[in-house]
């Protein structure tokens, strides 16, 4: 536990409160508050292997929302273990949960909610869930409403908005819109709109990666980077494992391209 605080505030206490009473209020203020602090850390971060069973049941409920478990979805989980490089107990826990969730009654709220906990304050750790989840939501083409609603809740409970979910569709080649063309606060959800694969030879659209409009002033452009890479940094992840840890590098990478597109057509530094 890092003490800085009660000793900074003891040494006050100790030179402004009148000697040792002094330093002693002074000490156990900053213990108290060194303490919030590090209780406030354990919760940012993700418990270590934490996620595998509510993100494969999850996946198992994505595939089958429509009615079916299809090959390709089979072969996402499949890739996605192999990329975690799951040892042999943590790929059967993985395909149990998967199992578990593609039957027709299990409910995707206590899964999503284990994840929200597991994520905790790492908006960063965030991301990288999604992009699996998304993997097998696009893993036949157009997902149905059923798919997105359940990529929706689970952005929503993980404090990811619209904009950004446009964005991480976005990066995969796919472009998704949420009703109107708008993107909207937390839980407000709809069906929203889905248009099948566009990817032209310079890849998506870059104001859609950045999550901003394409009549925003060049300061909300640079704004929005900065937020952007600093989320998505493959060197802020700590313990997720090299597969998150290669798609976030991905990420960054379509995020500094989109960046570098709009500078260039806007002519600024």
């Amino acid at each position: 536990m890092n003490f800085t605080w009660t000793l900074w505030l003891a040494l006050f206490g100790l030179i402004f409160g009148h000697g040792l009473p002094g330093a002693v209020v002074g000490g156990i203020t900053g213990f108290i508050i060194d303490s919030l602090r590090q209780g406030q850390r354990r919760r940012a971060t993700p418990e270590a292997g934490g996620y595998i069973s509510p993100l494969f049941a999850l996946l198992g409920a994505v595939a089958k929302a429509d009615g079916r478990v299809s090959e390709a979805e089979i072969a996402v989980a499949e890739r996605v273990m192999q990329r975690m490089g799951l040892e042999h107990e943590q790929r059967k826990q993985a395909i149990t949960a998967f199992n578990a969730g593609k039957q027709p009654e299990f409910d995707v709220t206590p899964a999503i909610e284990q994840l929200r906990r597991w994520v905790g304050l790492r908006r960063d750790h965030a991301f990288p869930v999604l992009d699996v989840v998304i993997e097998t939501v696009i893993a036949e083409g157009n997902p149905p409403p059923e798919k997105m609603a359940i990529l929706r809740q689970l952005a929503f409970a993980l404090r990811v908005s619209d904009m950004e979910l446009m964005a991480l569709m976005a990066m995969k080649g796919y472009a998704w819109n949420a009703t109107g063309g708008s993107s909207r606060g937390y839980g407000q959800r709809g069906n929203g709109g889905y248009v099948p694969p566009q990817r032209n030879a310079n890849g998506p659209d870059p104001y859609t990666v950045l999550g901003i409009a394409r009549d925003v002033d060049d300061r909300a452009v640079k704004r929005a980077y900065r937020k952007l890479i600093s989320e998505h940094h493959p060197d802020r992840l700590g313990d997720l494992p090299e597969a998150m840890r290669k798609q976030a590098e991905s990420r960054a990478s379509e995020i500094n391209a989109a960046y570098e597109r709009i500078k260039a057509e806007r002519g600024f530094k």
